[in-house]
């Protein structure tokens, strides 16, 4: 029979992904039931039984086409059936010149995914057409995978009932938060801040040179950095509203970004709370910067609970800037090294811990001695390492107000300190929050 030799080597290449999980006369019978009763396409068809089973769809090597809920970013080529949901025509510039470009959204019944081609040539595809897309490849945007048709691309139409009736997935309406919600991976954000300071830089994308607008944002919960592909045409004191924002960590901070994609609106300025209010550093706990994973100028307070190997006096290199150990730096070797002070300090606040990186100049305020006369105590005593002692004696168990940029890693929170202040305590204040506590 014709449609059993068809099919054969089909069921064999099921057969081969599941092993022995289910014999090759359920495959054959579960196929056709799949192909002439539910009228599924042969390659979704085959991922689905495999599926079914506990089998790897990806692992099928004849003829299968990938669901859209398979597609993961950077792949190099995918092919897919799909149905096209929504189509739109514009113009974008590239290299200084006007292109023409498609995008919208395409799915199948397993999820929807956003679309651009960026070589229309002939396009002749419509809302609702279904069509058979070889040689596409995807990016991240957002954090999740977007389809893209450049020159390799082939695009087929196929008949409307080569795909099942399915309904879109509904795409959510973008979720509100606040500045201080913000966390790397989040997507479909509405925000609305203000933009305290805004500047057009040209990077590099994909060999082509490409305008962005970075800066900083602020509501009352807290400052971010953002980066925005689309000229907006934002300044200073603006008040916007962003819906369909993504969140990505750079250098270990939350950044918020958007582009032309996202609905944009410059609200009233009475909205938010003044400038010069906005620029004033936001108090952390540690634990919420661990749980945001990072922030840029922000204020903590704590106790020092330590201070590690590395602080005091130290030697870097001329050349990289490197700390040197026993006068060698690992990039230049044996050099003179040009005296330095630092402190790195674990801050504990009762919420978390994080660790804070004092350069010279708040090094210097603190321990009331220059780099110089530091110098002097250590040629004196012979010893490098009395500088960090004394930093010891007088910061540990000390509480301390220190302000800067905290960015996260897979060793926790690190501050790089802008500012620091030695706290007092009011003694008597302390003992009666103490009491208080003791009688709830």
């Amino acid at each position: 029979m014709k449609e059993n030799e068809d099919i054969a080597p089909h069921v064999e290449d099921i057969a081969r992904v599941l092993g022995d999980k289910v014999d090759k006369e359920e495959i054959d019978r579960e196929l056709k039931q799949y192909l002439k009763e539910y009228r599924i396409p042969l390659s979704t068809a085959k991922q689905m039984l495999v599926k079914k089973y506990g089998g790897a769809p990806s692992n099928l090597g004849l003829g299968v086409f990938k669901t859209v809920e398979q597609l993961t970013p950077n792949e190099p080529s995918v092919d897919l059936l799909c149905r096209l949901i929504s189509v739109n025509h514009k113009d974008v510039e590239v290299g200084g010149e006007k292109k023409p470009i498609v995008y919208g959204i395409l799915g199948d019944q397993t999820a929807s995914v956003p679309f651009t081609a960026w070589e229309v040539g002939d396009w002749q595809f419509q809302k609702g057409d279904v069509v058979r897309v070889r040689n596409a490849y995807t990016k991240e945007w957002k954090g999740q995978p977007q389809l893209n048709f450049g020159e390799r691309t082939n695009i087929e139409r196929e008949s409307k009932d080569a795909l099942p009736n399915f309904a879109p997935t509904p795409i959510s309406d973008p979720k509100k938060y606040e500045v201080k919600d913000l966390k790397g991976g989040m997507s479909n954000i509405s925000l609305v801040a203000r933009v305290l300071f805004v500047e057009k830089r040209n990077v590099n994308v994909g060999g082509e040179e490409k305008a962005v607008f970075s800066g900083i944002m602020a509501d009352k919960s807290g400052k971010v950095q953002f980066s925005a592909w689309h000229d907006f045409g934002l300044s200073e004191g603006d008040v916007i509203k962003v819906e369909g924002g993504y969140v990505k960590n750079w250098r270990g901070i939350p950044q918020f970004g958007f582009d032309e994609r996202v609905k944009f609106e410059v609200l009233d300025t009475d909205k938010m709370p003044p400038l010069d209010e906005l620029a004033e550093r936001h108090v952390y706990q540690i634990g919420e910067l661990i749980d945001r994973g990072g922030a840029i100028d922000v204020v903590v307070e704590g106790v020092i609970i330590d201070i590690k190997s590395g602080s005091g006096l130290i030697f870097r290199c001329p050349e990289c800037k490197r700390v040197l150990q026993k006068g060698v730096c690992r990039i230049h070797g044996e050099v003179e090294g040009k005296a330095d002070l630092r402190i790195k300090a674990v801050l504990d606040d009762g919420t978390g811990a994080l660790t804070a990186v004092l350069g010279r100049d708040i090094t210097e305020k603190l321990i009331g001695k220059d780099v110089k006369e530091c110098r002097e105590i250590a040629k004196k005593a012979m010893d490098q390492s009395v500088i960090a002692d004394d930093l010891k004696d007088l910061l540990i168990a000390t509480p301390i107000r220190i302000s800067g940029d905290a960015s996260f890693d897979d060793f926790g929170i690190m501050l790089i300190a802008k500012d620091a202040q030695m706290m007092s305590i009011d003694v008597q204040k302390e003992a009666k929050t103490m009491l208080d506590e003791l009688e709830v």
